[in-house]
């Protein structure tokens, strides 16, 4: 293994140490700020919703089959659908729109 994959790969474990640690050695009472509490709160949503979005554009072979299941998929979960549901017609709307030829 060459010496700058080994710094390169010690350098980001030693990042990504300090950026789970260092918040449980700086931050020792509870947060009381409503504006960083909400902010808090949104982040795993947010982290989620950054690494699933490029993901599901680039899942299929046609965009336009990725953008129709998006959209399908994100209705009947706002309609209040539960998940299997929402992904087996997120499938079904990527099958039939790779149906059509562009």
């Amino acid at each position: 293994m060459s010496v700058n994959i080994l710094v390169a790969i010690l350098l980001m474990a030693g990042i990504t140490y300090l950026i789970r640690v260092l918040p449980l050695v700086l931050i020792r009472r509870e947060i009381k700020n409503p504006i960083i509490r909400s902010f808090l709160h949104y982040v795993p949503y947010v982290t989620l919703s950054v690494m699933t979005f490029p993901a599901i554009l680039s899942a299929t072979t046609v965009i336009w089959s990725a953008l129709a299941a998006l959209i399908v998929a994100v209705l009947l979960s706002l309609k209040g659908c539960k998940l299997p549901i929402v992904a087996a017609a997120a499938c079904v709307t990527v099958f039939l729109v790779e149906l059509i030829p562009f």
